[in-house]
């Protein structure tokens, strides 16, 4: 896999506190060079750790390929006005390809049901050069790094939130597709920073909840729809069913429309 946006980013700018993330991201002046500077980010040490012992030691089925091992930008259509937020990049899907919810089950699951909506120009997404494009729709997540036991502590929650927070104000969106309670609770305090009037006591997850969020100071709407996450022990046991998830984009589809 070649370098990527990294590449463009000297290491002295590499991130490398939680204070050098709030200050990069926030001097980000669009999608581009935030993909640039928080591809080299390693301002949680275990998340460094992890990423790249996932890539040093992987399973059978993926020896021999390069992994990406770095932060994960979010992907999609830059001015959509959906954007769909998961939890973190998995250590053999995403943290292998560089793309988010590229190269897994999870991701198999997600992009062949935004295929069906008409999000997706393909239903499959096994590389990051595999051609799939996405219409008026963004993929994301609040933690870019692959966490061991896909279990982000709150820490590295919060260092890694400034990444979402300016990828929200650049896209702008109108309806915020959030798989899972992690997303969900994440999504909001990074809303609630940015000036959106989120509710006390805060909207409780759910799948198929929605809340309609506006901001304090400008004249914009955001729509939350709940969804379960597409991980394997929700789309496996029946939890999570295609129907279900077609239901909820069709439904952040209308609500844009």
């Amino acid at each position: 896999m070649s370098p990527g946006p990294a590449s463009r980013t000297s290491p002295a700018d590499v991130p490398g506190s939680a204070a050098d993330v709030v200050r990069a991201a926030a001097a980000a002046p669009d999608l581009d060079a935030l993909a640039a500077v928080c591809t080299t980010c390693r301002a949680c040490p275990r998340l460094v750790a992890w990423r790249e012992a996932s890539a040093a030691d992987p399973p059978a089925r993926y020896r021999g390929q390069t992994y990406w091992a770095r932060p994960v930008p979010g992907f999609g259509d830059p001015d959509a006005r959906v954007v769909v937020v998961g939890l973190a990049p998995a250590a053999h899907g995403a943290n292998r390809t560089g793309r988010m919810f590229t190269g897994d089950r999870s991701g198999d699951f997600l992009f062949a049901a935004m295929h069906r909506v008409g999000m997706a120009s393909q239903p499959t997404s096994t590389s990051a050069d595999d051609g799939l494009t996405l219409h008026d729709v963004r993929v994301t997540a609040p933690v870019r790094c692959a966490p061991p036991a896909n279990a982000p502590t709150p820490a590295e929650r919060r260092t890694c939130g400034p990444w979402l927070a300016r990828e929200i104000e650049l896209v702008a969106p109108r309806v915020a597709v959030v798989l899972g309670g992690f997303g969900w609770q994440a999504l909001l305090t990074t809303l609630a920073e940015q000036g959106w009037a989120v509710p006390r006591p805060r909207p409780a997850f759910g799948h198929g909840v929605e809340v309609t969020l506006r901001h304090t100071t400008q004249a914009r709407e955001l729509t939350l729809l709940g969804c379960y996450h597409v991980s394997q022990q929700n789309t496996f046991t029946g939890r999570l069913t295609p129907a279900m998830l077609d239901a909820v984009l069709r439904r952040a589809r209308d609500v844009v429309r």
